[in-house]
């Protein structure tokens, strides 16, 4: 497997022209971290090894700062750092290859630096540059002995030397890598914490023992409390009312790893209760491991305009089903003394009654769950029986709607029974209907296919019943309507726009 290998600095060059200028070479320096260095067992095993490499007693990974030089490893010598303008290194770490003082006490540069003329008195030091992958210098990897050494290294101890060097450096970067990836997740820790305390949402983890440990700002400022840290602990928040049930779908979601949506009412620092939506979802489908994050969205005032909208369908239901209810009374009151208006009476009064049933499946008061196309066909073909066995039998696809769109459609399929009532496939016990429902991407098709009737052929001309089934397909639902008279039976395909039915 590959493994991340830091870029270094070209061997044999000499450091960046603008990297050697203090201030930006103090910056760089600023980044690797170095304090978690100190004493690495890396660096020291690395040190250790240049001094038995090179016969020298002291071996040190020094590192020049501002005002000090600082041995983050080494050997041989019991101080941690000295001053910088008698470092030997700030000299080593600008060149391209070893720096090597074969006797100090002749070196014009040193011969009167305090570390020659006192402890540790150096004579002989060898130092390989350590510089950054940018060419800024740092310091050097350096051996030193209290005697001259008029031979200075042989060619392999300079070569090794200067490849520990290297891998000095490959630690130093790979340090630099951690201390930037540690940044980089503060800041993306800070900047997420940052965008959750700025949106109107309460925000909240859980760690996968089901222990709350991080909500954003706004808990704080709708609740005024510190926040829960178990799931019993949210009680206090909840509404009583709620709190059972509540309890129970958290319970029944944390089991299973599956996505919570709830609504309860949350107690408010003035003591007011605020109705919340609550979601919750699992960070993957192992409950032992499973962290959750969740959400609290204030719907109060939704909820409450809600519940007053509801009164008011009610009511509105009622009125409707009431004036219904009066056309009935006044179509049979007119129609009592009229003989000759008794079959179209009757048939009047029908398709308000199919209105009213229409009218209870898109109001409210219904007691109905089912809000599909089925759904109203279902109540629409009531009376003739359907399901499997029965004379109508539905199928296909399901088909949300839209309110307006239930009248046409009532209208629709009314007339559509009725006919066959009369004289199609429901007029006699054995007929059956078939409807099938097809939802493409964009259009939906429907089938009335009837069977087992007596022989059917098309109208002479088009009476009222087929001019409304046609108004109400393509005026009203912008669709398209096909009859075929067939001798086993009618069948009519509805091509009606998804729009038209879901929107």
């Amino acid at each position: 497997m590959k493994t991340f290998a830091p870029s270094l600095w070209p061997a044999g060059t000499l450091p960046a022209p603008a990297m050697c200028d203090e201030d930006a070479r103090l910056k760089v320096l600023a980044g690797f971290g170095l304090d978690s260095l100190v004493e690495d067992e890396e660096l020291a095993q690395i040190a250790s090894f240049a001094g038995r490499l090179c016969n020298a007693p002291i071996a040190l990974v020094s590192i020049v700062e501002e005002k000090r030089q600082r041995f983050l490893a080494g050997m041989g010598l019991d101080v941690s750092e000295s001053p910088r303008e008698t470092s030997f290194c700030a000299h080593a770490m600008l060149g391209d290859k070893l720096l090597v003082v074969s006797d100090a006490r002749s070196h014009p540069l040193f011969a009167d630096n305090p570390l020659v003329t006192g402890e540790p008195h150096i004579r002989f030091y060898a130092g390989a540059p350590l510089i950054t992958s940018e060419g800024a210098p740092l310091g050097s990897l350096c051996v030193i002995d209290r005697v001259p050494r008029s031979d200075g290294l042989d060619s392999v101890q300079c070569e090794g030397l200067t490849v520990l060097a290297r891998a000095v450096m490959r630690r130093l970067e790979a340090q630099r890598g951690a201390v930037r990836g540690v940044k980089t997740r503060e800041s993306a820790v800070a900047q997420l914490r940052f965008m959750l305390d700025s949106v109107p949402t309460i925000a909240w983890s859980a760690t996968p023992d089901h222990t709350f440990d991080r909500f954003n700002a706004r808990w704080y400022e709708m609740t005024g409390s510190e926040p829960p840290t178990t799931a019993d602990g949210w009680r206090q928040f909840v509404h009583p009312d709620d709190w059972d049930a509540s309890a129970r779908k958290f319970a029944a979601a944390v089991a299973s790893c599956s996505p919570l949506e709830d609504q309860w009412r949350l107690r408010r620092a003035d003591g007011t209760w605020r109705w919340v939506l609550s979601r919750a979802l699992p960070s993957g489908d192992d409950p032992a491991t499973a962290l959750w994050f969740g959400t609290l969205t204030d719907i109060d005032d939704n909820y409450r305009e809600g519940e007053r909208m509801e009164i008011l369908a009610n009511e509105l239901a009622h009125r409707i089903k009431n004036i219904f209810a009066v056309m009935n009374g006044l179509i049979a009151l007119r129609s009592r003394n009229r003989p000759e208006a008794k079959a179209f009476a009757d048939e009047l009064s029908e398709t308000v009654r199919a209105l009213g049933r229409a009218q209870d499946y898109v109001m409210p008061l219904r007691a109905i769950t089912d809000s599909s196309m089925r759904g109203l066909l279902a109540i629409l073909t009531a009376p003739y029986g359907t399901g499997e066995g029965e004379q109508v039998h539905i199928t296909g696809d399901r088909i949300n709607l839209a309110i307006r769109a239930a009248t046409p459609l009532a209208l629709i399929f009314h007339e559509l029974a009725t006919n066959s009532a009369k004289y199609g496939a429901l007029s006699v016990a054995e007929g059956r209907v078939e409807v099938t429902l097809d939802k493409g991407e964009d259009v939906v098709r429907i089938g009335w296919v009837e069977r087992g009737g007596p022989a059917v052929s098309p109208p002479s001309d088009e009476g009222f019943g087929s001019r409304m089934l046609r108004m109400s397909a393509q005026s009203q639902l912008n669709g398209a309507i096909e009859h075929r008279w067939l001798p086993e039976g009618l069948e009519v395909n509805l091509t009606i726009p998804l729009g038209s039915l879901e929107s």
